[in-house]
């Protein structure tokens, strides 16, 4: 297997699953250790009628359905849309994370992503993990312009792994981004242009060979 221990940085709960949801499946389903880690649950956009908390019990479960063991999943609880304000403090907490596992693979945001937390988590994931390996994942409403540069082929239950664990996101139900059908078409859209079934396209930021 070409990866055995990855890193998942996610802005915000549930953005690491929209983006990677199926790669992050299928390196699980090939025996890779998978670390998932959420900046924000985003208690500031919470529906009013929702418990505050609720994207912490939604995010672990999401994770937990894709495969991932709950002391992997680390939650910070910064404060949604202002990540660049604490950028510092993040880089240091990427950098403490850095130094307890070595890591061949980390899945960032990618780098053209306009939405101000993506971008923060983004810039400063390449300048913690500039020595390893670095794909931006597509979130394609955020996404000004993205370099379909990899591509990661999918079998169908790779997708489905994907939209259960994204169900468990109640909260965000109203999203048309969380829609069963849209994410179908854009893993059928991404295998058509490299001749598959399905597949997740990324962005090479950094490519390590050792």
């Amino acid at each position: 297997m070409l990866f055995r221990n990855v890193l998942v940085l996610a802005p915000h709960t549930d953005d690491g699953e929209l983006g990677a949801g199926g790669f992050i499946s299928k390196l699980i389903e090939m025996g890779a250790n998978v670390t998932y880690v959420a900046f924000s649950t985003a208690e500031a956009s919470v529906p009013k009628h929702l418990p505050r908390d609720i994207l912490k019990t939604e995010v672990k479960a999401a994770t937990t359905n894709l495969g991932i063991p709950l002391e992997n999943l680390i939650i910070f609880d910064y404060e949604v849309r202002k990540l660049s304000y604490v950028r510092q403090e993040i880089l240091e907490e990427l950098i403490s994370i850095r130094k307890n596992s070595n890591f061949d693979l980390v899945l960032i945001p990618s780098l053209k992503d306009i939405h101000q937390d993506h971008s923060t988590i983004a810039q400063e994931g390449l300048r913690a993990f500039k020595n390893t390996s670095i794909l931006g994942y597509e979130l394609i409403w955020n996404n000004l312009s993205f370099d379909t540069t990899c591509f990661i082929k999918l079998e169908r239950r790779h997708i489905v792994s994907k939209i259960q664990a994204l169900s468990c996101y109640r909260s965000q139900r109203e999203r048309e981004y969380m829609d069963e059908d849209f994410i179908f078409a854009l893993a059928k859209v991404r295998g058509v242009q490299i001749g598959t079934e399905y597949a997740e396209s990324f962005e090479v930021v950094r490519w390590v060979i050792s």
